[in-house]
């Protein structure tokens, strides 16, 4: 038994390590000469016209695939899910997605979250509810939000043609 725990932390510890050093290739590898900027290879592929930053989203599930076999709860891995997405999409917008790639880290903030899940677990699971919940209110409002107004505009609308 205690071979077998013993054997599960040996694996534990060689992804987490595995992880962290994808995670500052796709990230953090290359530093601009005479500054403390960094960005790694995620920053480069997302300069590719129309494939970029989907090929950058894809090798980015690595981390969340790996995420979810040691354990992760769903709630980690939809916050993980959150940064590889809104990376993505915000590569969607030029200029503005290439300037994200390389300030926002989606790897780099994965790992780290997987990390302190490893950790301590109870911690971050509660931060990560949070998180979900009020994403979920956010959504939530949005669409309340868009039916209000489409309501006023249509109210609008009927009043204008009415006279």
């Amino acid at each position: 038994m205690e071979q077998n725990i013993n054997r599960i932390n040996t694996e534990t510890a060689h992804s987490k390590d595995k992880l962290n050093r994808l995670a500052w290739l796709l990230d953090n590898s290359i530093r601009v000469p005479g500054t403390q900027i960094r960005f790694g290879l995620d920053g480069l592929i997302g300069l590719v016209p129309g494939i970029g930053d989907a090929a950058g989203a894809i090798i980015s599930s690595h981390i969340l695939t790996q995420a979810a076999q040691l354990g992760a709860p769903k709630s980690l891995l939809m916050k993980m899910g959150f940064n590889i997405g809104f990376d993505a999409i915000l590569g969607l917008i030029p200029g503005v997605g290439d300037m994200a790639d390389f300030v926002w880290k989606a790897n780099y903030r994965n790992v780290q979250l997987l990390n302190e899940y490893l950790e301590n677990p109870r911690k971050t699971v509660i931060h990560s509810r949070l998180f979900i919940s009020l994403m979920g209110l956010l959504v939530f409002s949005g669409v309340i939000m868009i039916g209000v107004l489409g309501f006023l505009l249509m109210r609008w609308l009927w009043l204008s043609v009415q006279g």
